[in-house]
């Protein structure tokens, strides 16, 4: 019996990924960035036992059949890059909500790459590890870096990959609106949008310069610039998304107040500035020390936390056990 258990966290992209050119191979239509945080991690463990079939259960409950041929087909990427053949049992609490807008795809399946490869008796270089993780989710790619992490387009599965970049010191204050499902998926969303939004060839020629001015100003380390871009990454994804067929729309009235409280902050001199993934949920990014000003200031328009900088995916000691989970568990508090 072999097994390994690796820890990973999601990311919240500054600059953001939304569409593929290529999705069997997960290639992103342009490239993005992004902070790894240091909360919502998902710890998966993956055991190697003769069983007939894979098997995968989260948060101590047995997944469900979509979930579970999703894993499955990763895994099986797994198998040919090991030239293995023997069936897996994951186990994996994700400590996100799931499908919310919070980038719990993005850490399950980085630490379903990391755990599976050692499982499998691959030894991967970071830069192949970031490709693997992005065959299960594009986003996956970048939970394999700690801190900031910019994810490059490329051009074929060799050259798509996340690696660190340096930048300002962040904090970011997240605002959970619904932690719910949503009821469209980020995949589902992205084919609309490409097949229907008007918009979107804007939205991938806009976001490659925006991603080039990110870099500089990230290396330069102007939070202020890195806060601008942000937003208007943000506000042009989902406008480009809202503008699909028949219309998505992720933001609620409830969204829209956190991106109005970050602008009447900034007018009296606290900066912060608003995204969001897709779903209702908004992340204020902001200096670490204004942070907790910055979270006391959104109080009461959704549960708040305060996340900073996080690390990247490793192997950890302790399995996940095969119990079932508190009733509160993947609500963040």
């Amino acid at each position: 019996m072999t097994a390994a258990t690796a820890r990973a966290h999601p990311n919240i992209a500054l600059v953001k990924y939304w569409g593929k050119r290529d999705e069997q191979l997960m290639l992103p239509a342009a490239g993005s960035l992004s902070l790894t945080l240091d909360a919502f991690a998902t710890t998966t463990t993956v055991e190697l036992r003769g069983e007939e079939r894979d098997a995968f259960t989260l948060n101590g409950a047995a997944a469900t059949e979509g979930q579970t041929e999703r894993v499955t087909a990763f895994l099986e990427l797994v198998r040919q890059w090991a030239g293995a053949s023997e069936h897996a049992v994951v186990r994996s609490v994700n400590l996100a909500p799931t499908g919310a807008g919070l980038a719990s795809s993005a850490s399950g399946f980085a630490a379903l790459a990391l755990a599976a490869s050692a499982a499998y008796g691959l030894e991967l270089e970071p830069r192949d590890l970031s490709r693997l993780a992005r065959r299960g989710s594009g986003s996956a790619c970048r939970s394999i870096v700690p801190e900031l992490a910019i994810w490059h387009a490329g051009i074929d599965d060799a050259s798509s990959f996340a690696e660190p970049i340096a930048g300002p010191a962040m904090a970011m204050v997240i605002v959970t609106i619904d932690g719910s499902t949503k009821a469209v998926s980020s995949r589902e969303a992205m084919r609309r949008t490409i097949a229907t939004s008007p918009y979107y060839p804007g939205w991938v020629s806009s976001t490659e310069r925006t991603l080039a001015e990110m870099a500089v100003a990230c290396g330069a380390g102007d939070f202020t610039r890195v806060g601008e871009l942000t937003e208007v990454s943000a506000l042009r994804m989902h406008a480009s998304i809202q503008a699909a067929e028949p219309p998505l729309r992720y933001l609620r009235a409830a969204s829209v107040a956190v991106f109005d409280a970050a602008e009447q902050m900034r007018a009296e001199g606290l900066e912060a500035y608003a995204t969001a993934d897709a779903g209702p949920n908004v992340v204020l990014v902001c200096r670490p020390e204004d942070a907790a000003a910055v979270a006391a200031r959104v109080e009461g328009l959704g549960q708040v936390r305060v996340v900073g900088a996080g690390p990247g995916a490793a192997l950890v000691e302790e399995p996940v056990e095969p119990v079932e989970p508190a009733p509160d568990a993947g609500v963040p508090a």
